[in-house]
């Protein structure tokens, strides 16, 4: 995937994500960044120093791959030593980095396996221990937790975090999971089709989208959006679309009698008949359509008119499926897009 005007910098000991869909370029861009791939324009510095035409193994970072990149014939000590080794560095400091390292990511008795006695978490350690081991200026991660199942995802997610506190260290870390985005980047940098969509910490991102792309691939659920207008109706103003019309108060600065989106996320819709409802609020009546529930809360999925609407609940006495349910909008939450480029309309 090609990438278009990609500007952004990292601080020393940031621990930045690059996230977006699969083929928007965040691995093309960390590819650029470790000397995989060339620039065509533009400048790439690492440190004081420009290093476009600086070979890979001169840029003085590490990589971490998604398919761990292990030697199967070397043992755990020897796939962590190999690169030390290379660089003629003494066999008494390879020794004590490599147990340094082993101890940090607790695989000390594991220094003698070969990678196939190891599960899938373990062999991500070691790769990220022959990583620490080179001491670089910068740790570059792509997507190294794609091939572990979801418990141990979260598990090597808060490892990870914890290596970062530990070392201090600048991180890169590219993945299409907005969930390990937003619980461990300092910042996030969201990309779609070889642009940067916005830059920002995660609560950034989440409560102030710059744009509609944005606003819809950061959250699970999806924040609801539904195309309309707002329009002035009898002294009141609403936004009206297919599904339905809502009074949504003032609405200062936003266009009228032009497409908009209107943005709400799930945790901002609440049953109007619950035990707490903002205020400012404003009701519409719509029919279930599935329960999801989940222990700590529940997911509403339910259909106005033509318009779908998620609500992120807690647990609570509701209608069954197909029957009609009272919902109250949080009208101090709503988002406002511009219909025609999906830009951020400020209320």
């Amino acid at each position: 995937m090609a990438v278009a005007d990609a500007t952004f910098e990292v601080a020393h000991g940031e621990f930045v994500v690059l996230v977006g869909p699969s083929g928007c370029g965040k691995s093309t861009t960390l590819r650029m960044i470790a000397g995989l791939e060339s620039l065509t324009r533009g400048t790439l510095s690492i440190g004081d120093r420009i290093v476009n035409d600086v070979p890979a193994n001169q840029r003085d970072i590490a990589m971490v791959f998604q398919n761990y990149a292990l030697y199967p014939h070397m043992t755990v000590y020897e796939n962590m030593a190999f690169a030390l080794k290379l660089r003629n560095v003494s066999r008494e400091e390879i020794d004590r980095r490599v147990r340094e390292a082993a101890g940090i990511l607790s695989i000390e008795e594991m220094l003698d396996r070969k990678p196939r006695q190891l599960s899938g978490g373990q062999r991500q350690r070691v790769a990220v221990g022959r990583a620490i081991v080179r001491q670089p200026q910068a740790f570059l991660f792509d997507e190294p937790l794609s091939n572990l199942d979801a418990k141990l995802r979260v598990q090597m997610r808060k490892e990870i975090s914890r290596l970062h506190r530990q070392l201090g260290a600048t991180m890169i870390y590219v993945t299409h999971d907005q969930v390990e985005a937003m619980t461990m980047g300092d910042r996030i940098v969201v990309m779609n089709a070889g642009q940067i969509q916005q830059i920002g910490t995660p609560l950034e991102l989440y409560q102030r989208p710059a744009n509609q792309f944005v606003a819809g691939f950061i959250g699970s659920p999806a924040m609801n959006m539904w195309r309309g207008m707002i329009r002035e109706q009898s002294g009141r103003t609403v936004f009206a679309s297919d599904g339905f019309t809502l009074e949504v108060g003032s609405a200062q600065g936003i266009p009228r009698d032009r497409e908009i989106v209107l943005g709400l996320r799930p945790e901002n819709i609440y049953v109007a008949a619950g035990p707490y409802v903002p205020s400012p609020a404003a009701e519409i009546t719509s029919r279930i359509d599935v329960i999801e529930p989940m222990g700590n809360e529940t997911l509403l999925y339910t259909r106005t008119g033509s318009a779908d609407i998620v609500a992120r609940i807690a647990p609570q006495t509701i209608p069954d499926v197909d029957e009609p349910i009272r919902l109250a909008i949080d009208l101090d939450r709503l988002h406002y897009f511009d219909g025609a480029t999906g830009a951020r309309v400020s209320a």
